[in-house]
């Protein structure tokens, strides 16, 4: 297939950027998304044209790197994927594809569409660890847990901070990264320690980095290539009001 990709070039944080036009000729639709930009890359570099910035690494909806806004979609038109689980049947032969970085205030572009999210790990060095006794592995069943407890963390573990929810959002609210996050360790027992302080924390540096407030349009969830659910939102706002009656 062939198609016809405007793509945002822009050389760093300070320049203006734009969407240039690009042709994606030959076009395998058994590619991933990735590999299609891959082709293109080759073609600039054998025309001497600098090839186009983008985030990636596992190339297996794990790391949570890859960060393109498709058609106006982060992730784009596959529900429940990363960008490089997209495969180019999604797309029609002569189809327009415009391709974007995540927009946020907070995630400001490095150079095309890659962004800087060290935004989310100052979050996480806010509050996302537990106090663990240090020396021999315990038992897996040594601490008890409930298997509903247990499978609900999970849900939340799932999240890979890729920042989709944040793209998705008209605020650019990070709520969802971080009540994944926070409610991950509120549901086990090696989370109850710094319980109190997570959430405080977590949420006093997510306001500081100028991520927006949720006004609860579930743009988030709609993005998020793992599901994350917005129950999660919920648990964080208990978690917070706990953590105001809890010294």
């Amino acid at each position: 297939m062939n198609l016809t990709l405007y793509v945002w070039r822009q050389k760093n944080a300070d320049d203006k950027g734009k969407l240039e036009k690009y042709e994606a000729k030959d076009i395998n639709h058994h590619m991933s998304f990735l590999e299609m930009l891959d082709v293109v890359n080759e073609g600039l570099l054998q025309n001497n044209v600098e090839p186009i910035a983008f985030d990636h690494d596992c190339r297996e909806g794990i790391c949570g790197m890859c960060s393109l806004v498709i058609n106006g979609t982060p992730h784009g038109p596959d529900r429940g994927a990363t960008v490089c689980q997209l495969h180019m049947r999604h797309f029609k032969d002569g189809d327009k594809i415009y391709i974007e970085p995540w927009r946020a205030r907070a995630f400001p572009v490095i150079k095309d569409l890659v962004v800087d999210r060290s935004a989310f790990d100052r979050i996480m060095a806010a509050g996302g660890y537990v106090s663990v006794n240090t020396g021999g592995t315990p038992d897996a069943n040594s601490i008890p847990i409930t298997k509903e407890a247990a499978d609900t963390s999970m849900d939340a573990a799932q999240c890979i901070g890729c920042g989709a929810c944040v793209a998705a959002c008209k605020n650019a609210s990070a709520m969802l990264f971080v009540a994944a996050k926070v409610s991950q360790y509120a549901y086990l027992p090696q989370g109850q320690l710094e319980r109190t302080e997570r959430v405080q924390n977590m949420l006093a540096q997510m306001e500081k980095e100028g991520f927006g407030n949720c006004t609860n349009y579930y743009e988030c969830e709609a993005a998020c290539p793992k599901k994350i659910s917005v129950k999660f939102i919920a648990k964080m706002n208990r978690e917070f009001l706990r953590a105001t009656f809890v010294k």
